[in-house]
């Protein structure tokens, strides 16, 4: 457990944010599947990324994905193209969270998966490619997570018969398609999307050199601390303008919550907009979920009424991140209300209350979530607080509390 406090109300310095989690690991299934190895640079640093690249290089028939749903997800479908007969497995927590949808797709391919625990989730047992891919329509929720139809896109232009992808209902998390599409023609391969379709022809990824930007969700955390301070002057290096990344909404979200966002050729820089808080922020987060947790965060710190949908995935990640919301901001005050569904159809809910820091210091939990662990830390501003399991930050940003003293907090391990 660590204790954090932050002694004045001033935000400065120069952070240099490691790269994008989700385009590391687009770029590290590209390259395995492109058959020529290419350099790419700024690869992010996260325990994700690190084992991706670790299972993609093992020659073991069981490999671990551990608690890493992207690598899961994207693994499976990887897999299902490569010889011979592999074991995929991963955390308990892991073993809770479904695979089906996607497991349903690469076997309407062709592909030959079986589950070895329970129906619909990991560990699976993936066979040899053959036959797969001579079938190349397939159907998938389009309110299924990102991940599944990413992973399909990015083997398809690999099958002997391309893809031909229908996204059924309303599409959810668009973004990360249109990041997994960007980076598959950057690297020379083309694709039609058309309404519910989306069209790859059998062709072969070109290699080329790649740098991957910066992480827009870790750029969220320094966005609370922003929100809280009285005096702002923060750089963060290694954000693009034109970003791939559906969460770089966060400079356009953040303008209502009273931080500046002004480009610069290192990246970004953060001061303090100026302009008077709104009593109610109102949001859909379907585009871009990672940033919920810091959002609600931001909320309840500036006493700020949140009213928020989107949210559907947020109950399948690392934890159910509705509930681990509702249970850790209880401790300084502030209510997650669940207001139900609005006559446009979508589930709202509330984040009611300014943050009130007790006495002792409040522990949060974590819920081996690293965004639980980082959206936390920056109440600080607010008094002292408790993070336990620290560690967990390993998962997509392990300098977090390293580059957390950079700008003046204290952490007392």
């Amino acid at each position: 457990m660590y204790a954090i406090r932050k002694t004045n109300a001033t935000l400065s310095g120069e952070i240099t944010l490691a790269g994008s989690k989700s385009i590391s690991n687009r770029s590290l299934i590209i390259r395995a599947l492109c058959g020529e190895n290419f350099p790419i640079t700024l690869l992010a640093n996260a325990k994700d990324t690190d084992l991706l690249q670790s299972l993609l290089a093992s020659t073991d028939p069981i490999r671990d994905a551990g608690a890493a749903g992207t690598t899961f997800r994207f693994m499976t479908a990887y897999l299902s193209t490569q010889p011979g007969t592999q074991t995929l497995t991963g955390t308990e927590r892991m073993k809770q969270r479904p695979i089906g949808v996607l497991v349903d797709a690469l076997r309407t391919l062709g592909a030959h998966i079986e589950y070895l625990e329970k129906e619909g989730y990991p560990p699976l047992l993936i066979g040899p490619p053959d036959n797969f891919g001579i079938n190349n329509k397939v159907q998938i929720s389009a309110g299924t997570s990102s991940q599944y139809i990413s992973a399909l896109l990015m083997i398809a232009p690999t099958l002997s018969n391309g893809l031909e992808l229908e996204l059924v209902g309303k599409i959810v998390s668009r973004p990360y398609i249109e990041m997994t599409l960007a980076q598959m023609a950057y690297f020379g391969v083309a694709h039609e999307w058309e309404g519910q379709y989306i069209w790859v022809a059998p062709q072969q990824y070109q290699a080329r050199p790649f740098v991957v930007e910066a992480d827009w969700s870790a750029a969220s955390y320094y966005y609370i601390m922003a929100a809280f301070a009285e005096e702002v002057d923060l750089q963060l290096n290694g954000l693009f303008t034109e970003s791939l990344q559906g969460d770089a909404v966060l400079t356009e979200i953040m303008a209502h919550l009273g931080v500046k966002t002004a480009f610069n050729d290192k990246g970004i820089h953060l001061s303090k907009s100026g302009q008077p808080l709104l009593e109610v922020f109102e949001y859909n987060f379907l585009l871009c979920p990672d940033l919920a947790q810091s959002i609600a965060v931001v909320c309840a710190g500036l006493g700020v009424t949140g009213r928020f949908t989107g949210l559907e995935t947020l109950r399948i990640k690392e934890t159910d991140r509705i509930a681990a919301l509702d249970q850790e901001l209880a401790k300084v005050g502030v209510k997650v209300i669940e207001e139900g569904v609005a006559n446009d159809g979508k589930e709202y809910f509330l984040i009611e209350g300014k943050a009130q820091m007790p006495s002792p210091a409040p522990e949060f939990a974590t819920y081996e979530d690293h965004r639980m662990a980082m959206a936390f830390a920056p109440l600080a501003f607010l008094g002292e607080v408790k993070i336990h399991e620290p560690e967990v930050v390993v998962k997509s940003y392990p300098d977090f509390w390293r580059d957390l003293k950079q700008v003046g907090f204290e952490i007392i391990e």
